[in-house]
Parts: structure tokens; sequence; C-alpha cells
């Protein structure tokens, strides 16, 4: 089939307004009539159910945690981007967009981005209405700060951790309607497939994970807003139950999964530090903003580092290499994640590492806190040459930007990085790849919409920090509401759907048959055993450089490890409760699927773009090189049983507002 993106004529800054002058609309008397279900309660998922109750629809949301407040956008530190240009440095809708299809290296669809940019200053407004306690300067007004891949000042911030902060607000609102009964909230259910009726999505099958009942629910329209796929690395910065369930519930229904390949390593994380763990800790990329990059200058003082002979504080400034200053003079260590990451792992790769792994590089807060110190002894009329007082309160500065991040590394590490710098090394992040979806937000299957990380993003190949709340929320409050009114428009007289029709009942059988299957299989290794396994292979070779040899090897491994995994897993205890290795059965049977299909899709696409670094494909100074002549497309996979046989559906990228250019951030 062909992939028709749906994006409406017209000059690039005219396209959304006027494709709002020109929908239908729903009259709220019918919208009492129309039945929405949406899938999580993240940021996209819960302003979207918040939004879609507040106008009158009948919503029923799922989300597998025992509360929304759970989702993991509460986990999201840094921020979140609007081109308000409060601090008169330049910004403006224009530049928030080209930045982001920058950002992107190039991979995004112009249209998608720019209305993002559009509607990013009316999220601020709205959160601010809702009482989000973002930073605000001495003068009262919001604070913000510069992020990577930008020379602008456009990200607005709370204190603690953003997504928190913004996540609460939507849960409010959610909750408001909640006890209004327009929201009927199911907590502690898990989608595990989607129901089609006369090509349409009409409702999914749950498993309610506290009595482990399998639910029918209809709906007139269907919401994933489930998140991404990190976790198919089995470590990563998303908390273990984060997973791809219902976003390839509907790949195997007919949904396109488009750029698998692309997945964000963030340069800023807590180094690995044994095989104990299950999740790795986020250090924001806000801390990019003060805090400078670098490794020893010298192989023999990076070794001595390592075997314990000198501390970071004993190297001075000539015999320290500030590598992305050094290379990006004009962002420093502000440049983009996908490029900051690759030059870690280039310095670690060439000896320079400075923990025991000799996987890890400095991130150091001293000058931050002599700079600030300076600043506040002229502020407060003391002395400026008095050291022990500039350090004094350059630290309550820096402590009243990062102090909850500065306090979970110390928590972590047991090092305090207001003295010494903290170590850092990139991981696995934000999955820009995810199900095919229209302007409308809506998949290949009509009905079955799909928002926030688990579509393939309004991104491209890679994320600028703080564009994933933004997503999120311009989808859920902004963008959703008008295209699925739009979508609903001729069912307003349809009635309820019955949960009895012939398509819940195979939906459903298909579901208790998996069950049935994991739960009579008798092997002899646990779930954790194969995610672990399918972690290693997607680290060592599909992760942050890939190279042809590997890519294939993957695929033959992988494939070998799901055929294992459906013959040798155990899954103890009964289907008839709760019963934690059941869910994660399930799970990983679905990124043993994924993970291959990533694999091919970083195979087939003959180029090095943001977060897919092909090391065959690279500047002579080690950049991503892409080929724009051969690859401008999104990569759309159509299901056909096996991920080797997956059927590739392209979507040419157009671009008319920006100039196809190799990035440079020098």
């Amino acid at each position: 089939m062909a992939l028709d993106s749906k994006i409406p004529s017209g000059p690039i800054s005219d396209k959304w307004t006027n494709y709002k002058d020109h929908i239908n609309l729903v009259n709220p008397a019918n919208k009492r009539n129309l039945d929405i279900i949406v899938v999580g309660t993240g940021l996209a998922g819960g302003s979207a159910a918040a939004t879609l109750a507040e106008l009158g629809y009948n919503v029923k949301a799922f989300c597998f945690q025992d509360s929304p407040r759970r989702a993991h956008s509460i986990a999201a530190q840094g921020g979140i981007n609007a081109a308000k240009n409060y601090k008169g440095d330049g910004d403006s809708i224009f530049r928030l967009f080209y930045d982001t299809v920058k950002g992107g290296d190039y991979r995004a669809r112009e249209a998608n981005v720019h209305r993002l940019a559009e509607v990013s200053n009316n999220i601020i407004d709205q959160c601010v209405a809702q009482g989000v306690p973002l930073a605000r300067e001495y003068g009262g007004l919001l604070d913000n700060r510069s992020f990577g891949g930008a020379l602008v000042s456009r990200t607005f911030y709370a204190q603690g951790q953003t997504g928190q902060q913004l996540l609460l607000g939507a849960y409010s609102a959610m909750n408001r309607q909640i006890g209004r009964g327009k929201i009927q909230m199911h907590n502690r259910h898990e989608m595990l497939d989607l129901v089609i009726i006369n090509g349409k999505a009409r409702g999914i099958i749950a498993r309610n994970l506290i009595t482990g009942e399998i639910e029918r629910h209809s709906a007139h329209a269907v919401v994933i807003a489930s998140g991404g796929y990190g976790n198919v690395f089995f470590l990563s910065t998303n908390a273990m139950g984060s997973n791809a369930t219902a976003a390839w519930k509907i790949h195997k229904k007919g949904a396109f999964f488009a750029n698998p390949c692309y997945t964000q390593i963030h340069p800023t994380c807590i180094p690995v530090s044994g095989e104990h763990q299950s999740k790795l800790t986020l250090m924001s990329e806000s801390l990019r903003n003060d805090g400078r990059i670098w490794v020893p200058a010298k192989i023999e003082d990076a070794v001595a580092i390592r075997e314990g002979k000198k501390k970071a504080k004993d190297l001075t400034e000539a015999e320290r290499d500030y590598y992305l200053e050094r290379r990006y003079p004009a962002f420093g260590n502000l440049v983009p994640r996908d490029v900051a990451s690759r030059a870690a792992k280039e310095r670690c790769d060439a000896g320079f590492g400075v923990n025991k792994t000799g996987e890890a590089v400095y991130l150091d807060f001293a000058a931050a806190i002599q700079r600030y110190g300076k600043e506040q002894t002229y502020v407060k009329g003391l002395d400026s040459n008095d050291a022990a007082l500039v350090t004094k309160l350059g630290t309550e500065v820096v402590k009243s930007k990062y102090g909850n991040l500065f306090q979970m590394y110390y928590k972590i590490v047991d090092e305090d990085p207001y003295t010494s710098p903290m170590m850092i090394y990139p991981a696995v992040h934000y999955t820009m790849g995810g199900t095919w979806v229209d302007y409308n937000l809506m998949t290949t299957i009509p009905g079955c919409f799909s928002i926030g990380e688990s579509n393939f993003s309004d991104h491209g190949a890679n994320r600028l920090g703080a564009s994933a709340l933004m997503q999120g929320l311009a989808d859920g409050y902004f963008v959703l509401p008008y295209t699925i009114g739009d979508y609903l428009s001729p069912d307003i007289k349809m009635g309820t759907i019955s949960t009895d029709l012939p398509e819940f009942q195979a939906a459903e059988k298909g579901v208790k048959d998996q069950i049935e299957k994991f739960m009579n299989n008798n092997g002899t290794h646990s779930v954790d055993y194969f995610h672990k396994k399918l972690g290693k292979i997607m680290w060592d070779k599909v992760g942050m450089a890939r190279n042809a040899k590997g890519l294939n090897e993957a695929i033959v491994e992988i494939a070998a490890l799901r055929e294992e995994f459906y013959k040798d897993v155990r899954v103890p205890g009964t289907d008839k409760g709760f019963n934690q290795e059941l869910e994660k059965a399930t799970r990983v049977a679905d990124f043993l699927e994924l993970g291959e299909l990533f694999a091919k899709d970083a195979l087939h696409r003959n180029e090095s773009c943001g977060g897919h670094f092909r090391e065959e494909y690279q500047t002579p100074e080690g950049e991503a090189q892409r080929d724009d002549e051969n690859f401008a497309y999104v990569a759309a996979w159509e299901y056909k049983g096996k991920p080797s046989d997956a059927v590739l559906h392209k979507e040419a990228l157009v671009f008319d507002a920006v100039k196809l250019v190799q990035r440079n951030y020098k």
C-alpha cells in the first residue's frame, strides 16, 4: 500500500491553521456518544485522556502501573522546549523548527516539526495555568536555559524533575475527569491485542494484572501512548516495566513500524557498575548547560586514574582535554546528544576513559561554581578575591539549579560532585522509531492513533534534549483532540460497539493461547535470562556504532534466541493472578521480534544519520555521513509473520523550508 502522510498543502507556517479551519467537528452533545480508549498514561496519554474527556468524549484509560502518576514520563528531568524567546536571544518558532530538523539530521517531516514548534508556546501557558511550578527568575518571570543542539535558551524547567511536575499537571487534569465519570481508569491493566472490525480499530484485549482476568473493551477509536522500546537493550534509562507491547501488537495487526533503528544514546548517564543492574540512571542533560566535559589529555594520566594512582583534581587545566569544546567550538558541551555520545565513545575507545572499566568521561562543575560565585560576590557587594567565599556562594547557586541530581549522584556513586567531577557515559535512552502515523497521528489502521514516543516521531534520527516532553504534550493537548474529532465525525450515531462480536472472541482466544503456551512451557531458563542475552546482542552489534558484519550476525543470533526462548523459557506461578514473570514473558516475546526488525532496518539504511551510526559511512572527522539521494525517506515496515519477511514501504521526505546540508556544530 502507498503511504499517504496527509500533509496539508500551502506554506509551512499556514498548514496547521488551515487544516484546523477545514476539519469536521463533533458537537458537544454528540461527543457524549463516542468512546475512546487511551493506552498509556504518561505525558502523551495523560494529556490526551484529560483533554478528550474535558471535550465530552467517554474515555477509557489503561496503564500497567498502579496509578497513572507512575508513568515513566515522571522520570524526565531536564525540561521542555518552547519558542517564547524570553531571553531575547533570537529564538522564534522557525528557529525551534529548524534546530529540531537539523538536530534530527534532516530525517523528520517538515510539516509535523513546524506544528510542534507552533504549539510549543501553548504548552507552557497550559502548564502554568495548571499550576505546574516552573522555575522563575529573580523578577518572577519564567526562567529557562540552553540545551544541546541550540544556541538559544528555550528549555523551561521545574525544580526536582520537570517530567514529574508536568505529569502531575496532566494527572490532576485526569483526576478531575475521573471524578466526573468521563474517564474510566483501568490501573494495573496491560493491553495484549487490538481488535479490528470492518477494517477499523474498535477495541482492545487487556489483562487485569492483579486477577489475571482477560477483558474485552470496545471503543470508536484507540489511542496508543505507551512510550518507546529502549528496553530491547535490557539496560536503558527506562524503568524495567517500560515496554513495546501495545505498539508491537498493533504492528502485528497492520500498523507499519517505522525507523526502528533510530534510537538515541544519552550522553550523561551514570556508567554501568556491574551485572546486577536493571536500570541505568540518567543524569539530566541540563547538567551540560553548566558542566564541562573532559578526559585526560595524556593516556598515561588516564591509566593512572583508572588504577587509582591519580584523581581528577590532580590534573592541571593543561593536562585536560575538553574534547567537545575542542572539536565543536561554536556549540562546545551543548552539541546534540548523538554527537556528544559518539565523541565520548571515541575518547574511551582510544583509551582515555576514567573509571575502572574505561567507559566514563568527566563532567566537571568547578568552572561553573567559580563563575557563579564571583557573580554572587558582586551582587552582594562581597570580596571577589576571597576564594573560599567564592566557592561557597557558587556551590549554593549550583545546588539551587541541580541539587537533586547531585544528591542522586552522591547516593549512587558515593562521590561528592561539588568537589570532584561526575563520571558519565552514554546509555540507551529514547527511541525515535515507532508506529508510522500520518499528519493526523493515525497509523495505517483506521481509527488507531499513536502519540508521544510510541509513534515514529517528529524528531527525525535524533531527538534534541527537552523535546520529548514537548512532543508528548503537544500531541495530547493540542493535536490529537482536533484530528480524532475529524475521524470520529461519521460515527456519532453508531452507538456502543458490542464486545460479543466474533472479532473480539478471536482476539481474546489469541491472547489466551499465548499465555497458556508460556504457562505450560516448563523450560529451564528465566525470562530475564533471554532478555539479557538479547540486550547484549543489541548493545554489542546494534548499539552506538553499527556495521554490516555485526548487523548480519545480530539478525541471525536474535532469530535463534527467539526460537530458543519459545522452547526453553520457564514462567513460574499461575495465570490466574498477579504474575510479573508472565508479564515479562509477553513483553520479551515482543522485544525478540522487534530487535530483529531493528537490526534489519539498521542494515538496510546504508548511511549514518543522528542516532543511527554506521561505521562504514562517516566523514574523515568521524561525523555521521548522510546519503540524501538514496535515504531521505521514512522506512515503514509491514508485518508479514516474521521480522525477516517484513516488507519495506518508503515515505519520501520532501524539504521546502530548509536546505539539506551536512550537519555542522563547529
